[in-house]
């Protein structure tokens, strides 16, 4: 009953809880190099869309659902996730909409690309650098044209477009030379895929793009954007697989092929974003099933889920050790309770200790696991454990919180 008045309080909205978890983040991130990767999810009700209220179609145009577009800042250096940067979360109307050529870019949902841009250019500005990174759907020539000052990009190209010199994107590094080979980590693709490593070439050189033709003018876009295009190409696929091809528009000089590099491996840091919804949604935190009914208060469950998503990512990626504090999860004045929480969970033997650090983020994580469930003698704890031993131990700091602020009256 009290988490439905919260989610129901007129002092709880999407945006208030957005506003918490990224001014958390924007601390998190001064003087870090920092990717804020962006990407939409949909969350389809298809089986049990029933009782739902304030829900429009969702992608197939029939079963309510809504959509979640997030922004995340990764840590470029130790490629972890750091925290929400942003988040927008829509359904759509049931009224057929106005045909898409004759709305301006602030009319299209695609205007949420533009607006993920200048939240984490203005969320971010204490980072050291700072760089977009989006997949093929956020390839729209306004989000060029549009760039925040302070900010690079790194888009994967949709669209073959017209090149205002003549010819067309795709064919402008043909007769390019190699600038260097490097290898890849590819990401898995679906169950059972374990992901690999692929060997490509990276060319690379300036391009300048036309405005699309059906630009709306009123809307003053320039006729022309001049940016860097990196074409990263597979060679000797392994067979049954389809070989690995980005076309990467950035900001980001490449005029050496380290540089080049640079952009592909940033790109590859997209995938941290898929995790992301992974954990939210079948992973984790199954927000699909939630038994929630009006879209204003699941609206709200999702963005606390995204923060939930965000944190059990960053315990995963701790389980192994690392540098990264406590502090990027948990206030310091739990310190004392959590030795504590450790002690009491570890086991006689050398392999039942907590092998990390106090401080670190990484005893955190093996806190969270073990109550979690997680047998040291077995596979390393996943999200779905993780999220389980957060609840947990967010229990148990809440009782200490409590315990402590009574002794103090």
């Amino acid at each position: 009953m009290a988490a439905h008045r919260f989610l129901s309080s007129p002092y709880v909205s999407v945006e208030r809880i957005v506003e918490t978890l990224a001014s958390r983040t924007a601390a998190q991130c001064v003087g870090r190099r920092v990717l804020a990767v962006q990407d939409t999810s949909e969350i389809n009700f298809a089986g049990r869309d029933k009782k739902r209220r304030g829900f429009g179609p969702g992608g197939n145009g029939t079963t309510a659902g809504f959509f979640i577009h997030p922004v995340i800042a990764v840590d470029v250096e130790s490629e972890a996730v750091v925290g929400l940067v942003d988040a927008a979360i829509w359904t759509r109307g049931r009224e057929p909409a106005e045909p898409r050529r004759r709305r301006a870019s602030g009319e299209k949902e695609s205007a949420r690309w533009l607006a993920g841009c200048a939240s984490a250019a203005e969320t971010l500005s204490g980072a050291a650098q700072v760089t977009m990174v989006a997949d093929r759907e956020s390839d729209i020539y306004p989000l060029f044209a549009g760039k925040p000052a302070g900010l690079d990009l790194i888009v994967r190209a949709a669209q073959n477009r017209k090149l205002a010199g003549g010819g067309c994107l795709f064919e402008a590094l043909e007769g390019a030379p190699c600038l260097r080979s490097c290898k890849v980590r590819v990401a898995p693709r679906g169950p059972g895929d374990k992901g690999r490593v692929a060997t490509v070439e990276l060319r690379a050189g300036k391009v300048r793009i036309a405005r699309p033709v059906n630009s709306r003018r009123r809307e003053k876009l320039p006729r022309s954007i001049e940016l860097n295009l990196v074409e990263a190409r597979e060679v000797g696929a392994p067979a049954g697989k389809t070989p690995l091809l980005w076309r990467l528009l950035t900001t980001h000089g490449v005029a050496e092929g380290a540089q080049a590099e640079d952009v592909v491996q940033l790109y590859r840091l997209r995938w941290r974003i898929e995790q992301t919804f992974r954990a939210l949604k079948s992973d984790g935190l199954a927000l699909e099933d939630s038994q929630l009914v009006d879209a204003e208060r699941l609206f709200n469950l999702a963005t606390i889920g995204l923060a939930g998503a965000v944190r059990t990512i960053q315990l995963v990626d701790a389980r192994d050790g690392g540098p990264r504090p406590a502090s990027d999860v948990i206030d310091e004045a739990f310190a004392v309770p959590l030795e504590r929480l450790s002690r009491k969970l570890e086991g006689k033997t050398l392999r039942q200790k907590n092998p990390h650090l106090p401080g670190s983020l990484a005893f955190v994580a093996w806190i969270a696991a073990r109550l979690g469930g997680w047998n040291c003698y077995y596979k390393p704890p996943g999200p779905k454990t993780m999220r389980h031993g957060w609840n947990q131990l967010a229990a148990r700091l809440e009782g200490y919180a409590l315990a402590t602020e009574m002794q103090n009256v």
